[in-house]
């Protein structure tokens, strides 16, 4: 039933991501024009673009590193998400126990060291981007979702983690909802932060290395010469034409249509949404409490994400994962008033103490998906470039050790880290269409449908946990 002020909340919500709306943002630097040459060239930068290009240069300050963008850097997934930096290297503990089983201590392990390794970096650059160690917290509205709730808990406890299972009064004296029945508190793996503002941290101390970075220029195509790759772009308004050489190149263009043609069969762009209220007065703000502001999600299959910002809106996103025939990619994609309403009206259910509050801002983005929810990892040119993608909405954190790989990856020698069956093994393909269309959509009406019925899996999610795809999330 669409509540009544569901409307006017949504009347004034700018049309675009509120992380990007700033004063702050950087003016976008020069295409790349004419030919150059350079140790490393960079495609993409957003996360996994900017951590490869500053974790390059850190290790070695005289190696020429050289970035190109199709935008500017952090306007596309990295600048609009929700700002949960997980520890999970593996989209969460159970699909890596699922999936890894033999490596899944090693993978922890590699977690906590890497959401360590991003706090020092934050620290050590002066990267203003409200970086905090919140936590997360995980919380059942369903009676069915309770039981879940202890069972992950358990399996957190056995690696570790720092967990609190949450009745229904301790949830909400931790934020206070009347749809809460449990949570569990994971109170270590998780920080929240700023994401439009890691990215342009991490552009400016690219730049402050020595990083040679060009924003709106397109790569358009990429050939052997010799021994090095070359690279044709396209950038600026009028498309002028450029060239990079390079010895090796990294490729982080994530859910955007690949320069590498095997990378279709294992990518889908999936559009995710999301909404931003106005800061909340200080009367709205005790009415939910949230002091300890950590990141939250419910745990229903169609789930949604939240968190408090640091001037006190709330982000309110997730639950429709929308996907478009053939992979297609448009602005007016990122648009959905149907989504939107759904959103402000789950919200308002979840917070009805906040009926008075407005949007100031809804969006949509692309995000990276593949059929095992996890970053996967390749070389190709006989081993000139390096690939990582499909972090399927948990990418920022894990992009950092993405880039790590694929500069291993590039070094061609065996490392503890190229040695993992999580960099050596690839996902189940998606079918081309139009199955692949036909399976998505089938898949997400169906984890609708258990949502609806207390979590029981239909035939079709049960053959798809069998062949090992886990659609779950």
């Amino acid at each position: 039933m669409k509540l009544p002020h569901t409307g006017r909340a949504l009347a004034d919500a700018a049309p675009g991501p509120y992380w990007l709306d700033r004063p702050e943002r950087p003016d976008p630097l020069p295409p790349l024009t004419g030919t150059h040459d350079a140790d490393l060239l960079v495609v993409g930068g957003g996360y996994s673009g900017l951590w490869t290009a500053l974790q390059a240069k850190e290790a070695d300050p005289d190696r020429d590193v050289l970035l190109v963008e199709a935008g500017t850097c952090g306007w596309a997934a990295s600048g609009r998400n929700g700002g949960f930096c997980a520890a999970s290297l593996t989209h969460g503990l159970a699909n890596g126990v699922d999936r890894f089983p033999g490596e899944i201590d090693e993978l922890e392990r590699l977690g906590r060291e890497n959401l360590d390794a991003i706090a020092a970096t934050v620290a050590r650059h002066g990267i203003d981007c409200d970086f905090e160690r919140t936590g997360e917290l995980a919380v059942a509205v369903e009676p069915y979702q309770l039981a879940g709730l202890a069972e992950d808990t358990e399996l957190a406890r056995r690696y570790g983690h720092d967990v609190r299972l949450l009745d229904r009064d301790e949830v909400r004296a931790e934020v206070d909802s009347p749809t809460y029945l449990g949570g569990m508190w994971d109170r270590d793996r998780v920080a929240m932060l700023d994401p439009a503002r890691l990215a342009w941290g991490l552009r400016r101390a690219c730049l402050d290395l020595g990083v040679r970075l060009h924003e709106h220029t397109r790569v358009t195509g990429l050939r052997r010469d010799g021994d090095a790759l070359r690279a044709a772009t396209a950038g600026g308004p009028d498309g002028a034409p450029g060239t990079v050489r390079a010895r090796r190149v990294v490729l982080a263009t994530n859910a955007f249509p690949p320069l590498l043609r095997r990378l279709r069969a294992w990518l889908v762009p999936v559009y995710d949404y999301a909404l931003m209220t106005e800061p909340l007065s200080e009367e709205q703000r005790k009415a939910v409490g949230w002091a300890n502001r950590q990141g939250l999600a419910d745990v229903g299959n169609q789930f949604h994400y939240y968190r408090i910002t640091n001037d006190d809106r709330i982000l309110f996103g997730g639950y429709d994962a929308v996907y478009h025939y053939g992979n297609r990619m448009a602005p007016e994609l990122e648009q959905r008033p149907a989504t939107f309403t759904a959103l402000a009206e789950h919200f308002f259910t979840t917070f009805p103490q906040l009926a008075d509050v407005r949007f100031s801002h809804r969006w949509g983005g692309v995000i990276d998906t593949c059929t095992r929810f996890c970053p996967f990892f390749g070389t190709a040119y006989e081993g000139r470039l390096a690939y990582a993608a499909g972090f399927t909405g948990l990418g920022v954190g894990a992009t950092r050790f993405a880039a790590r790989v694929m500069l291993d990856l590039l070094g061609g020698e065996q490392t503890p880290l190229t040695r993992l069956d999580l960099v050596r093994s690839k996902p189940l393909p998606f079918p081309p269409e139009p199955f692949r269309a036909t399976g998505i959509n089938l898949t997400r009406w169906s984890l609708a449908r258990a949502d609806a019925r207390e979590g029981r899996r239909n035939l079709w999610l049960r053959t798809l946990d069998r062949l090992g795809l886990g659609f779950d999330s």
